[in-house]
C-alpha cells in the first residue's frame, strides 16, 4: 500500500490529483468537485459557443475557393473577431476555445499560449483580453491537474484585472486541491463578495471551515491572510436582496406621484389645448380633447361645464344636460352648470326645467344679465306650452306632460314653489289654479 495517493481532506471521494502528483504533467484531468461552479467554466466570455476541431484537425486561415470564411469541423468561424485582438491571435484564441469545448485541454493550452506570447511581442495595450487569454489557460491547468500552474496564471490575470470572478474561483479551486485551505478559503469568501449566490463557493466555505477548525483549532480565523475589502464597483453580479415592505409601500407612493405628476402636465395641456379650440370656434376639436381630459381626471367639475358648453353649440342637448348634471354633483352651487343646464333643457324644450334652473342662477347672482333675459323668454314659451294644453285643444304637447310628470314626483309644497316662480315672472300669466287645473286634469 505504500503507493497509495493521498487524498485531500474533506473530498467526499470524488476524486481529484493528490498533493504529490506532478504538475508538470497534461496526463491526469482534475476532475471537477460536486459541480463547483458549472456556470462559470470557461464557455461563457472567455470562449466561444462553438464545438469541434474533432481529433485536432484546424480549419485553415485562408478563404476557400469560394471566398467563404473558413469555419471549424461544427461550423464555426475560426476568424470571428475576439475583442481587441488583432486576427491571428483572434483565430488562436477561437481555436483554444474549440479545443477546450472538445476536451483536448492540452492542445487548448498551447493555442492559449502561442496567443499570450503573440500578444507580449506585439506589445498590445488591452489588459482585459490578456485577463481572459490568461484566465483560459489556467482552467486548462486546472483540467490537467496542473494546480500550480492553473494558480500563477490565475494571479496573472488577477493583476490585469482585479476582482475578476473566472480566475478568482479557478485559483480557489486550485488552492483547495493542492490543500492550503487558507487561500483557498480568502478566495471563495472573495468570490461571495463579488456574486453572493455562487452556490459552490458558499459550499466550499462551509467544507474548508471544518477543515481548518480541525487544522487550526478556535483560533483558525486568526491564521488568515487577510480578505480583501471588494469594492461596490466590481460588485457586479450581487443579487439583490428581496426589497422590504416598506421599500415596497415607499416605490410604490414615489410611481404613484410620478404618474400623478405625468398626468397633470398632460391634463393642463389638453385644457389648455381645449380652450384655444373654443376660442376658435373649433367645437368638436375641443369637445374631444375635453374628453381626453377627463379620462385623467374624472373628477374635474371645470372640464364638464366646457365640455357642455361643446355640446350645446353643436345641438347636442342630452349630452349637456348630463355634464351639466355631473358638474353639479361635484358643486352643487356651480352657476355655470345651472346655466348651461338652463340652456339645454331650453333645447331640449323642458321649459319648466329650464325656467328653474334660471331662478337659480338669478338667486345666486341677480346681475346676470343673460339668464334675466333668457327667464323672459322661456316664460312666454312655458306659457305657450301650457296653452296648447288647455280643454278647447285636446292634444297635448311633450312639455305639459313632463309638467305633470314632475308634479307627481314631487311633494306637495313643490306646487306652491312652483306657482311662486311663474308668478315672479309675470303674475298676470299664471294663477295658482291654472296650476291646479293643470295638475288634476292628468291625474
Amino acid at each position: 500500500m505504500g503507493n497509495a495517493q493521498k487524498k485531500p481532506h474533506g473530498r467526499g471521494g470524488e476524486g481529484g490529483p493528490s498533493p504529490h502528483t506532478d504538475h508538470n504533467s497534461h496526463g491526469s484531468h482534475w476532475k471537477n468537485r460536486g459541480g463547483i461552479a458549472e456556470k462559470y467554466k470557461v464557455n461563457q466570455q472567455d470562449s466561444t459557443s462553438d464545438k469541434g476541431l474533432w481529433n485536432g484537425a484546424q480549419g485553415s486561415g485562408r478563404r476557400d475557393s469560394k471566398g467563404a470564411r473558413p469555419v471549424g469541423g461544427d461550423g464555426s468561424n475560426l476568424d470571428a473577431p475576439c475583442g481587441a485582438l488583432p486576427p491571428p491571435l483572434a483565430r488562436l484564441k477561437n481555436e483554444g476555445n474549440l479545443f477546450f469545448k472538445n476536451g483536448q485541454f492540452a492542445d487548448a493550452l498551447d493555442k492559449y499560449s502561442q496567443a499570450i506570447t503573440g500578444f507580449t511581442d506585439s506589445g498590445l495595450d488591452s489588459p482585459e483580453d490578456l485577463c481572459v487569454l490568461y484566465s483560459n489557460r489556467a482552467a486548462c491547468y486546472l483540467k490537467d491537474g496542473n494546480s500550480s500552474e492553473c494558480i500563477q496564471d490565475c494571479t496573472r490575470s488577477l493583476e490585469l484585472q482585479p476582482f475578476s470572478l473566472k480566475p478568482l474561483l479557478r485559483r480557489a479551486m486550485a488552492y483547495e486541491t493542492m490543500e492550503r485551505y487558507r487561500q483557498a478559503y480568502v478566495d471563495y469568501k472573495t468570490v461571495l463578495q463579488i456574486d453572493i449566490s455562487v452556490q459552490a463557493a458558499h459550499d466550499s466555505v462551509n467544507r474548508i471551515t471544518r477543515l481548518l477548525i480541525e487544522q487550526d483549532g478556535e483560533q483558525w480565523r486568526e491564521k488568515l491572510p487577510e480578505i480583501p475589502l471588494v469594492p461596490l464597483s466590481a460588485q457586479q453580479h450581487r443579487r439583490e436582496e428581496p426589497p422590504s415592505a416598506e421599500v415596497l409601500q415607499a416605490r410604490a407612493e414615489k410611481a404613484k406621484q410620478h404618474a400623478a405628476q405625468k398626468a397633470e402636465v398632460c391634463f393642463n395641456s389638453l385644457k389648455q389645448e381645449g380652450n384655444e379650440f373654443v376660442k376658435k370656434g373649433l367645437f368638436q376639436e375641443a369637445l374631444r380633447t375635453y374628453s381626453e381630459c377627463l379620462k385623467l381626471k374624472p373628477e374635474e367639475c371645470p372640464i364638464y361645464t366646457n365640455r357642455a358648453l361643446c355640446f350645446l353649440k353643436l345641438d347636442m342637448f342630452a349630452e349637456a344636460k348630463q355634464d351639466c348634471d355631473s358638474a353639479l354633483r361635484l358643486e352643487p352651487a356651480n352657476k355655470k352648470a345651472f346655466y348651461r343646464r338652463a340652456m339645454a333643457n331650453k333645447g331640449l324644450k323642458d321649459y319648466l326645467a329650464c325656467s328653474s334652473d334660471l331662478q337659480e342662477v338669478l338667486q345666486q347672482d341677480p346681475n346676470v344679465a343673460e339668464a334675466e333675459k333668457e327667464l323672459q323668454e322661456v316664460t312666454l314659451l312655458l306659457r305657450q306650452s301650457l296653452a296648447r294644453g288647455s280643454p278647447s285643444n285636446p292634444r297635448r304637447t311633450v312639455p305639459i306632460t313632463e309638467v305633470v310628470v314632475m308634479l307627481l314626483k314631487s311633494e306637495h309644497d313643490q306646487m306652491t314653489r312652483l306657482f311662486d316662480r311663474l308668478s315672479a315672472v309675470d303674475s298676470d300669466a299664471f294663477s295658482k289654479n291654472d296650476v291646479q287645473n293643470l295638475a288634476n286634469k292628468y291625474i
